[in-house]
């Protein structure tokens, strides 16, 4: 009897202590990414970089500012496909009247990058709006990609139009939940947040384990860094 009451008297503090423990996942002991609500939480816009905002679909209203918090550099918009690249099934001319056998950053053998089997974003062509590459940003940075209640991390692999943003390839679309269909696919509106993480590249680019890999611990810290309205807190 006296055993059983003071178990039952441990159970509350040792549940607390639980909360402070990191979840882990099931690759290796590696610690989880964030969720999709902590990571939108933490996406505030504490200073823009784009000089004016781009509009998410051509003839658009310019409603999209790219903004920077903490390390990371983010933006919130819809998401069109990306099929562009390597000839698959799923991305050529027959499913897409768009597509292109190309993308702006190539594999590591120097082919181009496969829209079908990579999550990969897209990023805006420089322009007098925004020059990506002044933010620390090229091919290969890792970026964690918000939709809902699913997080999908990926690479930065092609360019698109200079004055739109909001693109995505058909496996990170399809990660996220979304009909990754080059011709009728997508999402509408600000409902997806993309937020890049200038200096962490994965090795190679088409790594997408290793995208993954940086990218959760790139998320980690970021939202584990106090914003503006988050003083840090002094210690004695």
């Amino acid at each position: 009897m006296v055993r059983r009451l003071t178990v039952l008297c441990l159970a509350p503090a040792l549940a607390g202590l639980a909360l402070l423990v990191p979840v882990r996942d099931s690759r290796a002991g590696e610690l989880a990414g964030p969720t999709a609500d902590q990571l939108r939480a933490r996406a505030s816009c504490e200073s823009q970089l784009s000089n004016g905002k781009y509009a998410d679909d051509e003839g658009g209203s310019t409603s999209v500012a790219v903004c920077e918090a903490g390390d990371a550099v983010h933006w919130t918009a819809d998401l069109d496909i990306d099929c562009d690249g390597q000839r698959t099934t799923q991305c050529n001319e027959d499913t897409d009247p768009s597509f292109q056998p190309d993308t702006s950053f190539h594999q590591s053998d120097g082919a181009p990058l496969n829209s079908a089997g990579l999550p990969f974003v897209v990023v805006p062509l420089p322009s007098s709006i925004w020059k990506y590459g002044s933010a620390g940003i090229g091919g290969g940075t890792v970026a964690a990609v918000v939709y809902q209640d699913k997080v999908a991390y990926a690479v930065v692999g092609d360019e698109g139009p200079a004055g739109i943003i909001g693109e995505g390839s058909y496996e990170l679309a399809q990660q996220l939940g979304i009909d990754p269909d080059p011709s009728s696919g997508g999402v509408d509106g600000a409902v997806v947040t993309y937020i890049l993480f200038p200096g962490v590249t994965a090795e190679p680019i088409e790594s997408a384990a290793d995208a993954a890999s940086k990218g959760e611990t790139a998320a980690n810290a970021f939202v584990s860094r106090p914003g503006p309205s988050m003083p840090r807190r002094l210690t004695r």
